[in-house]
């Protein structure tokens, strides 16, 4: 028990030392600040050229989807992710120890180029997360806590960090046994998460844009506003475009839906005009007893 404790207390420090580092030691491989470059870019871009031009600059809840950039993707981490996360990695492989397992690691991949490591990496993380995404809107308690991101009206970069954060263990959980096992550990991870950050702010933007026949491969602004939309069709009672950066698992799968521009179509979910407004409301929301 005292060694959980030390990583919950060394992961505390650990992650505070490193918010400081990357505010402080601007750098090429900064988070923080490549976060901070990418936000202002595509909304300099909806700004510029809007697809719904009638939508006011500062949207119906931007200042909530940017208190949400904050509380994900830095308090939560130094809350308590961070500490959970490696408590996580730390109890897995002592359990792997009590069968005599001292390697999850199935496929060796360091041997590879960089570009095809990170080719892979890319590949199976998207993947895992669109079978994610589609459990957060077929799985009935999952979809309790989806329903804050898809409580926005009216779209915008920001729009993507709207998520309750116990998504973020969901997603995270599922895939570290999968990128474990292929023994992805390589730094250049960052230039795989920073592109997805990108596509993932351009497909909730208030652009007009689809990338013509690559929109087959990766999702887009005119594709992913219908996974918004609050009408969902017969035959996609559960929702519709799940690719996170992809859009090609959803053309696969058939699961992909575009049937015309999306430009004006009402965004939500069935009665969410009594969803919670405010942060505090819509983190509580999914653990209160819902009526049928």
């Amino acid at each position: 028990m005292e060694k959980y404790v030390d990583i919950i207390r060394n992961s505390f420090s650990g992650y505070w030392n490193y918010l400081v580092s990357e505010i402080t030691n601007p750098s090429w491989t900064n988070y923080f600040y490549w976060l901070i470059g990418l936000s202002l870019l595509v909304f300099a871009l909806e700004i510029i050229i809007p697809w719904r031009k009638k939508q006011p600059v500062i949207r119906k809840g931007f200042w909530l989807d940017a208190f949400y950039i904050l509380f994900n993707f830095f308090l939560f981490s130094l809350i308590g992710y961070n500490a959970l996360s490696n408590v996580g990695v730390e109890l897995f492989n002592d359990f792997l120890g009590l069968f005599g397992i001292t390697n999850l690691v199935a496929i060796e991949v360091q041997e590879f180029p960089v570009w095809s490591q990170l080719l892979i990496m890319f590949f199976i993380a998207d993947f895992i997360q669109w079978n994610v995404h589609r459990m957060l809107h077929r799985v009935t308690w999952m979809w309790q806590f989806h329903k804050v991101h898809h409580s926005v009206k009216e779209m915008g970069f920001a729009a993507q960090f709207r998520f309750h954060f116990l998504e973020t263990i969901v997603y995270k959980s599922i895939q570290y046994i999968p990128l474990a096992m292929i023994g992805f550990g390589i730094e250049q991870f960052f230039v795989v998460h920073m592109f997805a950050v990108f596509v993932g702010h351009l497909n909730h933007a208030n652009l007009d844009w689809n990338y013509g026949k690559l929109g087959y491969i990766f999702n887009n602004p005119r594709m992913h506003i219908w996974h918004h939309s609050k009408k969902l069709p017969d035959e996609h009672p559960y929702g519709m475009n799940f690719g996170l950066t992809l859009s090609i698992w959803d053309y696969i799968f058939g699961t992909a839906y575009v049937p015309k521009s999306g430009r004006d179509i009402d965004i939500g979910f069935h009665n969410d005009d009594d969803f919670p407004r405010t942060f505090s409301g819509q983190i509580v929301y999914p653990f209160k007893k819902q009526e049928k």
